[in-house]
């Protein structure tokens, strides 16, 4: 059989990378092996040459892969434990490359995990992809002319942020295949639970990399048409008549335990204007109704809904309480399971809203356990949203962070997705496409994170349906802004 590919590796560690060489050496289709890192101990690497680099993410590792891969396709192993290729699984990548001109091709996998192997399928691949931590597996095959034809584009120098830049730029030419097929078995060393896994790309700790990310993003926007520049249309907050001037929304169904404290950490509140808080009771059956309504008996700042409809996710929710008729000019969010971290949170909102005069506000939070103590990643202050660039790198991130608040007129005008997750995340990219976002990088709520989170522990089908949803709004989103670049109607 021809050998047609040219596989890559990190090195980790003599043991680990020899029998990594080993396996794919293995392979019918595989001609050469290349170990590449930034440093490796003294030691063989199975009989496959060592290419010194600055990483393996790196832009002059990408170079290197686009120089020595003679043949016709090329393999990058990204995991440091060696793989378990399945049947026929490389030549099943190279059939499907060569059948769809493929400039890129992966597939779901097995993942052995905790003493035991799982089914980890892996979702189709868009153009709203921009995520820098798409899940396509450990093994992709790239065809090798296409590595070449992105390299040769290449003018900035990353060090983390090479592999990012190589799969967008190969996208803006060649199509990205999935196969929906389990072709191999990997290790995944990694058992954290969702929940503590969806924070990593807002880690402090890894901020020098996001950096890259973002760089390597905002150049691909430019590439398809889709970057937006800061320029904004203006807000008017004083159009209009309303009851009051702000309104904190809860949406909540079946959290006892918790909305007592939202509620009382709303009403606490000190302002120099009138604020109400309206609750989206949507059919709670555990005694949250009662809770509300003991409150709402004693506070006429509670608006106390139960919708007719019996449909409505958190979205659809939300959309209750912006069109009731005791909204106030503003809109600021609270989720059942919060608190806000004083009694000055909306006067600072409000006061920030105005005096940005923005269409949106997000603030930051602090990650808390259920005794309110604080635990990793602790602050989340979304640094990532720039003034001049939040916009764009918008696309790139997974969420726009909190506590949100919105000039009702616009939210109204919007609408929100009637759905339970990325519904924020949809209005915040609509919202930025034409208004300033404005910011506050302090902590106003505290996160409570306990076992009853809707996102605690997530199983990989809904992962990778939270997942697709959001690169679909990023999708919808970059069709919106390449219309408006067209037309110059921003």
């Amino acid at each position: 059989m021809e050998r047609k590919i040219t596989c890559f590796i990190p090195w980790s560690g003599e043991e680990n990378t020899n029998k990594t060489v080993t396996v794919l050496k293995a392979s019918d289709p595989v001609s050469d092996v290349y170990v590449i890192g930034n440093d490796r101990a003294a030691g063989s690497s199975g009989g496959a040459a060592f290419i010194s680099t600055e990483g393996f993410a790196s832009t002059g590792s990408i170079r290197k892969m686009a120089e020595l891969a003679s043949t016709r396709y090329a393999v990058i192993y990204s995991k440091p434990m060696p793989p378990d290729p399945g049947q026929f699984a490389l030549e099943r990548m190279i059939q499907v490359c060569e059948s769809t001109g493929a400039g890129m091709v992966y597939s779901g996998y097995r993942e052995s995990k905790g003493g035991k192997v799982l089914p980890h399928p892996v979702i189709d691949y868009q153009e709203g992809s921009l995520r820098d931590d798409f899940n396509f597996g450990s093994t992709v095959l790239y065809r090798s002319d296409a590595i070449r034809d992105a390299v040769s584009g290449m003018k900035a120098e990353y060090r983390y942020a090479g592999l990012y830049d190589l799969r967008l730029r190969i996208s803006q030419k060649y199509a990205i295949v999935h196969i929906p097929e389990l072709l191999y078995t990997e290790i995944e060393e990694d058992v954290r639970q969702s929940g503590e896994k969806q924070f990593d790309y807002v880690d402090p700790r890894n901020r020098s990399v996001q950096i890259e990310m973002e760089q390597a993003c905002t150049d691909h926007l430019k590439a398809v048409g889709a970057w937006l520049k800061p320029d904004f249309r203006s807000v008017n907050h004083d159009d209009g008549r309303f009851s009051c001037e702000a309104s904190v929304i809860i949406p909540v169904r079946n959290r006892a335990k918790t909305i007592g404290d939202a509620i009382n950490s709303v009403l606490s509140q000190k302002a120099g204007f009138r604020f109400n808080l309206i609750i989206i009771d949507n059919h709670s059956t555990d005694g949250t109704t009662d809770i509300i309504k003991s409150f709402a008996g004693k506070d006429n700042r509670i608006v106390h809904i139960v919708p007719r409809r019996n449909d409505l996710g958190i979205g659809g929710c939300w959309n209750e309480g912006i069109f009731h008729s005791e909204c106030g000019r503003f809109a600021i969010q609270l989720d059942s399971d919060d608190l806000y971290i004083d009694d000055n949170v909306i006067s600072r909102i409000v006061e920030a809203l105005r005096s940005e005069k923005c269409g949106m506000l997000v603030g930051s939070y602090k990650m808390v356990n259920f005794r309110l103590e604080e635990i990793p990643p602790g602050i989340i202050d979304h640094r990532e949203w720039t003034p001049d660039n939040g916009p764009n790198n918008a696309l790139r991130i997974n969420g726009l962070g909190a506590p949100r608040a919105f000039y009702t007129p616009l939210l109204r005008e919007i609408r929100i997705p009637d759905v339970s997750y990325g519904e924020d995340y949809a209005v915040g990219l609509a919202v930025s496409r034409l208004y300033r976002i404005g910011r506050i990088y302090e902590p106003l709520y505290l996160c409570r994170r306990w076992e009853e989170n809707s996102d605690a522990a997530l199983d990989t089908t809904r992962v990778n349906a939270n997942n697709f949803y959001k690169d679909r709004l990023r999708t919808i989103e970059l069709a919106a802004r390449k219309k408006l670049n067209r037309e110059g109607s921003r």
